[in-house]
């Protein structure tokens, strides 16, 4: 716990004494290389092209086509810097960038949106993955920073390309909607994958199957809930600003899409809410269920001990060092003393019986 609690701090003191808008890379992905991604279209036409120079991308900046511009890597801040410098970004826009621990919100320009949003995934050892993208959305083009190679926009790339539904034909506020979308979606999947774990675990416990460690699933289960809860709640926010925002660049038509997210969000936030109470009662059902095991051993040790007190009693009688007992000396005493502790071993069982008590 206390190696965990010092990683946390070191992302925050990086910040501690710099100037607003320094840039600062808080991430821990500083192995990937940069990579800059573009798709500039129209309705007729369509040119995808990996750019090998950051500089080449403020070609696109004042073109008539609408231009997605992707850029993985951001550990490459003097490069980012570049790209603020070329579409006149904020320093603190820049700064949000590069600061990964970013809470999702969205900051209004004169000539600019600028959106930070979560994109969450399962890694390779089936742990919750939360990725931070930034979004800029310009008048005829949209910037998205990434991290690392790999997202969820896949989907949004084979649009643009086969020219499917109004990706092409419309703005880019309608490219900023579908990136947006994109990612919501992908919450359906992940909330729906930790509802099956809980519904399992559920099942498991009701049938008495439970393992013995399933007080550590439920806790991951919970830490896990709050983690998606984090990221996905403060998104219902940023989408209602701009369902109200009054901005150049949002087009009214686009509006409807957006309030369409918003209800999405709304059912992921609904399912969120429920699997809690469910981890919640998951949790009092597993304690329950451990106080309930305890008091069947409890309750069988007490009738092995009443069982057996009044047995000890007539054995401490019989066991004192008196001279005057006069049962000692009758010839069968032995035998009449098994008779009657055995009479009254078979008389308490079936007093426990009659009462179901065993």
């Amino acid at each position: 716990m206390k190696k965990t609690a010092k990683k946390r701090t070191q992302n925050y003191k990086k910040h501690v004494g710099q100037v607003p808008g320094t840039l600062v890379y808080t991430g821990k992905k500083s192995g990937n290389k940069l990579q800059i991604q573009s798709f500039d279209y129209n309705k007729d036409t369509i040119k995808e092209n990996i750019l090998q120079h950051i500089e080449n991308a403020v070609s696109y900046k004042d073109t008539d086509t609408v231009t997605w511009i992707n850029i993985n890597g951001l550990h490459y801040v003097e490069e980012i810097e570049r790209v603020g410098e070329q579409f006149g970004l904020h320093p603190l826009v820049l700064e949000d960038i590069v600061n990964t621990s970013q809470r999702p919100k969205i900051d209004e320009y004169e000539c600019y949106l600028f959106v930070v949003l979560k994109m969450l995934y399962y890694d390779k050892d089936e742990n919750i993955a939360i990725e931070q993208v930034s979004l800029v959305l310009g008048k005829n083009y949209v910037l998205t920073f990434q991290e690392s190679e790999g997202d969820v926009f896949d989907i949004v790339r084979d649009r643009i390309r086969l020219g499917k539904g109004r990706i092409r034909t419309l703005k880019s506020d309608y490219l900023l909607y579908t990136l947006i979308d994109a990612v919501v979606d992908h919450y359906f999947s992940i909330v729906e994958i930790l509802g099956n774990k809980i519904e399992d675990l559920e099942t498991d416990l009701f049938a008495g199957q439970a393992k013995e460690n399933i007080n550590v699933e439920v806790q991951q289960l919970k830490r896990e809930i709050l983690k998606v809860r984090r990221s996905i709640f403060p998104l219902r926010e940023v989408i209602n600003r701009i369902e109200k925002i009054e901005h150049p660049l949002i087009y009214k038509r686009t509006i409807t899409y957006f309030r369409d997210v918003y209800d999405h969000l709304s059912q992921v936030s609904e399912n969120i809410d429920i699997y809690r109470e469910m981890i919640w009662s998951l949790m009092d059902m597993y304690m329950t269920t451990i106080s309930n095991k305890m008091n069947e051993v409890m309750k069988v040790l007490t009738i092995i001990a009443t069982i057996f007190i009044p047995l000890t009693f007539i054995a401490g009688i019989y066991g004192m060092n008196f001279d005057n007992i006069p049962e000692l000396h009758f010839k069968y005493s032995y035998h009449v003393l098994w008779g009657i502790m055995i009479l009254i071993f078979v008389a308490m069982l079936f007093y426990f019986k009659r009462k179901k008590w065993l």
